[in-house]
């Protein structure tokens, strides 16, 4: 039932963002007088479609391929590939037929949508669900620090109070900022009462991405376990729900934190677990991932102090503006990773972007989720690739500068070539969301 929740909430918010970017074209292709034969959420590939009908000189349907949708505009070399129309002599309520600042803004229209769909839909979180925010006190037990973060002068335990000396609204958020932004100095407070300001190198986000890093601050919580994954070395080894864990290897251990640090050592552990009935000491190696399969007993009000911040409607206008932006920017900067040694098993299909809605249903959950995809879209379909809305806007400012249009062949090879190129990646991404699945790294 959760994955099924999780692939309604995907198909929901994806069907949404592709009828309106596509929209964005339509309605600026119609305010040119330009004809719009089709408006397909999906591809009706090889002709056949779910459901379809016409209205005004276009059909309207739904194809039975959803990887997308599109709208075919007369007399554009498009996703239809209806090269036997450009044979015709070009008509005037054809796209070709009209001038170059005019097909731009047609090209722009979807993304346009896009950005300002992001934009309203933040705006609408904020006034109708306000935020959480965890102020810098509000980590009650500090944080449990990767090892690779303690080189730098972190410690288990601190409590992160200002970042660029500033007080976060959300110190939570201390490992995206690390990440994608331009963090220059954290100051904590150390467990032992004493307080440091540390200096942060600046190609941090780059040894976080190198050494597999992405959250070396987690809240610190007691180490209880809620849930043991069957056929995996905590199974087999006797684990048990609501063990909790009081040593490893003769240490002491408090928090989850300091355990999942024992076991990303990857050795063979000898674990105490204290249980209704006394402790016991279990044997374990983890597995080549360097997993137990456990999870941890989590209740956020046992660690976390979380405090609900309601907005206005004008209050709202603003702050959605500030997430619309540094979403789009923290994007940006997340895709140069891509183009990293590692960067070709990152990227992420279907699977991927459907595990980011929550198992259960939440209005305020999925609209962020929609908006933070509303603005992805717009940016993947802004890259200069033929076949995406990028290439056709390159070809386009190409032919306003140098006055010369690129011929219907050119335009026919750079749709095919792209297509194939688009193809490849969504089969290189739904790849590594089936790999990971059946490694368990999903």
């Amino acid at each position: 039932m959760d994955g099924l929740i999780m692939a309604v909430q995907l198909i929901m918010g994806l069907s949404l963002l592709v009828i309106l970017h596509e929209f964005g074209h339509y309605i600026a292709a119609r305010a040119f007088g330009i004809r719009v034969e089709k408006f397909y959420l999906f591809f009706d590939a090889w002709g056949k479609k779910i459901i379809s009908f016409k209205k005004g000189g276009t059909e309207y349907g739904i194809g039975w391929l959803p990887l997308g949708g599109y709208v075919k505009i007369s007399g554009m070399i498009d996703e239809s590939m209806d090269t036997e129309q450009m044979k015709q002599p070009a008509q005037p309520w054809e796209f070709r037929s009209k001038p170059a600042w005019q097909r731009l803004i047609i090209m722009l229209g979807g993304v346009v949508v896009n950005f300002v769909l992001g934009f309203l839909i933040y705006i609408m979180v904020f006034a109708v669900w306000g935020e959480e925010q965890v102020l810098p006190e509000g980590v009650k037990n500090g944080f449990s620090v990767n090892k690779v973060f303690k080189q730098y002068g972190f410690q288990d335990g601190d409590k992160i109070m200002k970042i660029n000396g500033e007080t976060p609204n959300d110190v939570l958020s201390i490992n995206k900022q690390l990440f994608l932004r331009d963090v220059n100095s954290v100051d904590v407070n150390h467990a032992d009462g004493s307080s440091e300001t540390i200096s942060i190198p600046e190609n941090i986000g780059e040894v976080m991405w190198q050494a597999n890093v992405m959250r070396p601050f987690t809240p610190r919580f007691e180490a209880i376990i809620g849930a043991v994954l069957a056929d995996n070395p905590a199974e087999k080894a006797g684990f048990l729900k609501d063990d909790k864990v009081v040593a490893v290897n003769g240490t002491p251990i408090t928090y989850w934190g300091e355990f999942t640090s024992a076991i990303n050592e990857g050795n063979p552990l000898k674990v105490t677990v204290q249980r209704a009935n006394g402790t016991v000491e279990i044997d374990v190696t983890p597995n080549e991932n360097n997993k137990l399969g456990i999870g941890p007993q989590v209740n956020a009000s046992d660690f976390l102090e979380v405090i609900e911040k309601d907005y206005s409607f004008a209050e709202s206008i603003p702050l959605g503006f500030d997430k619309a932006y540094w979403t789009l920017q923290d994007y940006i900067t997340q895709f140069k990773y891509v183009f990293t040694q590692k960067g070709a098993t990152s990227v992420g299909g279907f699977i991927a972007i459907g595990n980011i809605f929550p198992a259960t249903w939440s209005w305020q959950a999925f609209w962020g989720i929609t908006a933070f995809l509303s603005i992805m879209l717009g940016f993947m379909n802004l890259l200069p690739i033929p076949a995406l809305d990028g290439g056709h806007v390159v070809f386009t400012l190409w032919e306003m500068i140098t006055g010369k249009k690129p011929s219907d062949k050119f335009l026919e090879y750079a749709q095919i070539t792209g297509f194939v190129l688009l193809m490849g990646l969504l089969l290189l991404a739904n790849g590594n969301d089936i790999y990971k699945w059946a490694t368990g790294a999903l």
